[in-house]
């Protein structure tokens, strides 16, 4: 069975999920106790076994970011979540993010490459 785009964005949410719990040295069980859900719900999010619905909120992800130290932004937009600070960049300048949305590849390393300054 083919896996759509969305399905890959959940098992690489999944994947980066158990790479921060194991290099935290946490089990399975106590990422639960400290998130205030159950052993099987981490399973599901680590084995890409979640239904819809069972998606991740943003504040499991925030709790989840806290107990395993790891940065947030990235969890949420691997989990398919644009983080509010990006939302709210979009919302002042929408069409600003439709040209960048648009552009190539050369213009993009272009623009990041002067930010980086």
């Amino acid at each position: 069975m083919k896996r759509k785009s969305n399905d890959l964005k959940s098992r690489d949410f999944g994947e980066r999920v158990r790479q921060l719990r194991m290099a935290a040295l946490l089990t399975q069980q106590q990422v639960a106790d400290q998130t205030g859900v159950s052993v099987s719900y981490i399973s599901k999010v680590e084995n890409d076994r979640l239904h819809f619905g069972d998606y991740p909120s943003e504040k499991f992800i925030h709790k989840l970011a806290g107990e395993l130290n790891a940065d947030e932004d990235e969890l949420l937009l691997l989990a398919d979540k644009v983080p509010v600070s990006i939302r709210k960049r979009i919302r002042q300048r929408p069409e600003l993010f439709r040209k960048l949305a648009r552009s190539d590849k050369k213009t993009l390393d272009a623009i990041e490459s002067s930010l980086d300054c």
